[in-house]
């Protein structure tokens, strides 16, 4: 045989030990997609360090050449990754937040009509902490006046030094109530445990979660047995998938009613307090069927650039928009510098009616 039959013989060899590494290569993806369903089902992380370590040690032990140990290793390490990725997009298209084809936006009712994801751009607003009733009243009104129907009224700072303001706790709860119900208005305001809620939902109508607790798999899952809308944020260290996962918790244990809050992430940026990640709005409505807010506050942690931030969600189809209000901010005892004055709020309003 001449030498050119000889490779073109062996090269067909290979076309066909091709097909059926293929082959079995399929075959293994089909297995271990049934074994992520069941891990699932258990409640169990797909990766399984122990087990991919023993799976290595048991190729090298019966590898014979001629790929070196090394090589083998890279390459089904290379297979690993591949499966535990299948599995993850397999998971994520099971997920009930995850969007459907043709599925219908999930639009949040609260009691007197008032619709979050329905395409009508909904304000949330007020101060970063409740210090006084003089205080949440001056803010009420000017909410009130533009028609604000959501208002902050946050009893619970965490914050990240224990020196600071740490919040009023239920007394500041109940000022945040009476001000809500003279002007009309619903009251959101951050939870930090799950056993705060049975004494929260006597005063709140939506309840938050701070980006501190985004991973707080038992509070998230204690918030799925409410009946109150939750405002789930982001944190500033997160993901846009593990911001999903935390919100699977919460509508898996019972509560359909999740409002996501993009409010920027850590960056190498030190002009802002954190920087304002824009397209995870039209990523979370594409992959998910939730409302989208944006909290421009804290991303930016300055009150200069509160306009063509909130023109910026606006535009790019956010739901909604989060914003601190003050009636003097320089002496506010948090978030001084990226609270608005009550003028600068209305400047904010205006400005959103161009958009």
């Amino acid at each position: 045989m001449s030498p050119e039959n000889r490779v073109a013989q062996l090269r067909g060899e290979i076309d066909k030990i091709n097909l059926q590494i293929l082959e079995l290569l399929n075959k293994r993806a089909e297995l271990a997609s049934q074994i992520g369903k069941a891990q699932a089902e258990m409640g169990i992380n797909f990766y399984d360090p122990v087990r991919e370590g023993q799976m290595l040690q048991a190729l090298e032990a019966a590898n014979n050449g001629p790929f070196s140990n090394e090589t083998i290793k890279s390459l089904f390490k290379e297979i690993f990754r591949a499966t535990l990725a299948m599995e993850e997009h397999e998971a994520r298209a099971n997920l009930m937040v995850q969007r459907k084809p043709n599925q219908s936006n999930t639009v949040i009712t609260l009691a007197d009509g008032t619709e979050i994801g329905n395409g009508t751009f909904q304000l949330i607003a007020g101060s970063c902490a409740v210090e006084s009733l003089e205080q949440m009243d001056e803010v009420g009104a000017a909410l009130a006046e533009r028609g604000v129907r959501i208002m902050r009224g946050m009893a619970f700072k965490p914050r990240s030094s224990p020196y600071d303001f740490q919040g009023l706790g239920e007394p500041g709860l109940k000022i945040a109530r009476q001000i809500a119900n003279k002007y009309q208005m619903f009251v959101t305001s951050e939870i930090m445990d799950a056993s705060q809620i049975p004494m929260m939902s006597d005063y709140v109508d939506i309840f938050w979660v701070g980006a501190r607790n985004m991973q707080n798999s038992f509070l998230l899952k204690a918030l799925g047995k409410v009946r109150q809308p939750v405002i789930l944020k982001r944190s500033f260290g997160a993901t846009l998938k593990e911001l999903i996962y935390s919100a699977e918790y919460i509508v898996s244990s019972g509560n359909p009613n999740v409002i996501l809050m993009e409010r920027g992430v850590r960056t190498f940026e030190t002009w802002t307090r954190n920087t304002l990640d824009i397209s995870a709005v039209p990523l979370l409505k594409m992959e998910t069927h939730l409302p989208v807010i944006v909290d421009i506050s804290h991303s930016a942690g300055r009150r200069d650039i509160a306009v063509p931030l909130g023109k910026a969600a606006k535009a790019v189809g956010a739901d909604g928009l989060m914003v601190e209000v003050h009636p003097n901010p320089p002496v506010a005892m948090s978030d001084a510098k990226q609270q608005l004055s009550i003028p600068e709020f209305h400047q904010l309003m205006d400005a959103l009616q161009t958009i």
